[in-house]
């Protein structure tokens, strides 16, 4: 793919400056409606030109010590060489050579993103306290960073960057892959969903402090996803569990549903050290300060440091969302399909899984799997783990038998990954091993190789950018490999989606080009802090996330600036070889 230069693009150029700029000049006439903000004149992809952190610097501040990372040179980077993409045949027969072979026919063009985290940074029930008892994890970002402040704005920053690559190279359709919610509440779906449907979007709650003086708190007008291109959506633990990590009806506090919407700042234990903690009143965990330039925390700390406890302006639509709930919200909205791939599943009794053929004259299915763990399984566990109940297992069976029967190439959806996480007691992703999982892990990857039309799955959760190869184990029918393929978060650096092109070859094989793109973001705006203070809790934190291979497995390779691209080979079955020749066969 080419640079795409919006100064390219002639007439269309006016098109993506009313988007990138809604209101323009009209706000002079209009002092109340808010501006957007623009992206960079140029949108490149990591074949391109990279994002390259500068070395860490050599004193050592906190993470939350924002004010001070310009002074250290934190968050500092610069662009580095194009990331090429590297040609994959490690499911192929042992003597296959990928040279030989030629692109003939794009089958299929789309985009993933996945961990968005919309984040309502003065909710009262947060975790924030817990990041300095844990600065030394990398875990413990996930509770504070500065990107907390900017998750919105990253949002429409990467969808004016799909909007652009779109007119360029139309995709298909696009698929957010789980937790675009930090903790499962009304209105961080609904900004998620508002920057996406091109709306208004006031990025602040209760007293909305700061809404007229701080960049992160100021009213803007998202871009909103362009009209001509369907987005789907899967389900991720963020999005239905406090934090991720804790369901909120059935835990030991049986009042963390109320904490969302009181004005009491939530005071709880060390979740980190024992979930089971989640029940003690042991430290008050703080909100952002919203009418201060770098969102200062208060209200954080042991509870014995406070006379009273600390209150807040409450706000309603802060409440945590039900499963149902969640689901049913995706009706709501401008953009296309309306329901977003819900439409297509039992929304009212919370069941997250469905299927969609994106072309009609292209055999590929999109089979979209919720395989988090349940609301009731009375597990103390963070619950992070991958997990199928027997209804979602046999659904999946069901899904992949029919996609056999049709003659349809899979790709399977999910927010979880599998096998690239080994279960145990400092675990929180691993395939979860209590005996209500309705399959195990060899189980799963033995029921998934028996479905040779199956090219990959993809997913996001661990926020990192791998692709894992599964290989057939007998070394007789290689066509029984497929493709696993990560994507990193949009909150956490490197914060890129990834396009996905699926091409048949000259020799009727299957191409899966995989590249990640970084949100084109203009310097001076909210996504430009954004991804400096991203880099800044790399350089702090995660330390090893170029290099995050838990399972040793050698077919999971470095990420250069936490980045792989991948050119990934995949042979069709005799039976989907012939169906491909009988519909295209010119190659």
């Amino acid at each position: 793919m080419a640079k795409i230069s919006r100064r390219s693009f002639g007439v269309g150029a006016g098109v993506l400056a009313v988007s990138t700029f809604p209101l323009g000049k009209a706000r002079a006439a209009n002092q109340s409606q808010p501006e957007g903000y623009p992206i960079s004149s140029d949108v490149f992809t990591t074949l391109q030109r990279t994002v390259v952190p500068n070395p860490t610097p050599s004193v050592k501040i906190n993470l939350y010590e924002l004010s001070e990372y310009q002074k250290y040179g934190y968050g500092d980077w610069t662009f580095g060489d194009p990331l090429k993409s590297v040609t994959r045949t490690d499911i192929m027969p042992a003597l296959y050579d990928a040279s030989a072979v030629t692109k003939k026919a794009k089958l299929l063009n789309f985009f993933a993103m996945t961990d968005v985290h919309i984040t309502d940074k003065e909710s009262p029930n947060q975790a924030i306290y817990l990041q300095r008892l844990h600065k030394e994890m990398s875990v413990s970002s996930a509770l504070y960073s500065g990107m907390m402040l900017y998750t919105t704005h990253v949002l429409d920053a990467a969808v004016q960057t799909i909007n652009a690559i779109h007119k360029n190279d139309p995709f298909d359709f696009g698929i957010s892959l789980g937790d675009v919610c930090n903790s499962t509440q009304y209105n961080e779906l609904r900004w998620y969903i508002d920057v996406l449907d091109g709306n208004v979007i006031t990025p602040s709650s209760g007293a909305h402090l700061g809404t007229s003086t701080i960049d992160y708190q100021k009213p803007y007008k998202a871009a909103g996803l362009d009209k001509t291109i369907p987005w789907y959506q899967a389900l991720g633990n963020h999005d239905h569990f406090w934090i991720g990590a804790i369901p909120v009806d059935y835990s030991l506090r049986t009042d963390l549903r109320q904490s969302y919407i009181t004005d009491e700042v939530f005071a709880a234990g060390d979740v980190l050290l024992d979930p089971t903690r989640i029940k003690d009143h042991t430290y008050y965990m703080g909100v952002i300060d919203g009418s201060t330039p770098y969102g200062d925390i208060k209200y954080a700390g042991p509870i014995t440091d406070f006379k009273r406890p600390p209150k807040i302006v409450a706000d309603p639509d802060r409440r945590s969302l039900l499963r149902t709930e969640w689901m049913k919200e995706f009706f709501t909205t401008s953009s296309y399909p309306v329901g977003h791939g819900f439409d297509l599943a039992d929304a009212n009794n919370g069941f997250a899984c469905y299927s969609f053929v994106p072309k009609s004259s292209i055999p590929i299915k999109v089979i979209v799997l919720d395989d988090n763990q349940m609301e009731d399984d009375h597990s103390a566990a963070i619950h992070g783990h991958g997990f199928l109940d027997q209804a979602r297992w046999n659904w999946l069976k069901k899904e992949l038998a029919d996609g056999d029967a049709a003659g349809h190439l899979i790709i399977i959806a999910a927010h979880v990954p599998i096998n690239v996480e080994v279960t145990s007691p400092n675990s929180a992703m691993g395939w979860w091993t209590d005996p209500q999982n309705a399959v195990t892990l060899p189980d799963m990857v033995a029921e998934l190789q028996s479905h040779p039309n199956l090219l990959m799955w993809i997913s996001g959760h661990r926020h990192l950018n791998t692709v894992k190869a599964f290989s057939d184990t007998s070394g007789k029918a290689p066509e029984n490999g497929f493709w696993q393929v990560e994507t990193s978060s949009l909150r956490d650096f490197p914060q890129q989606f990834r396009t996905f092109e699926i091409h048949l070859n000259s020799d009727y094989t299957i191409s899966i080009v995989t590249t990640d793109v970084d949100p084109a973001v203009k310097d001076g705006t909210p996504a430009a802090t954004s991804r400096k203070y991203a880099i800044a809790a790399q350089q702090l934190v995660h330390a090893n996330i170029y290099n995050v291979n838990p399972t040793n497995d050698p077919t999971i390779k470095p990420m250069p600036t936490g980045s792989y691209n991948a050119d990934l080979v995949k042979k069709l079955s005799p039976a989907m070889r012939l169906k491909m020749q009988s519909l295209f066969p010119t190659l």
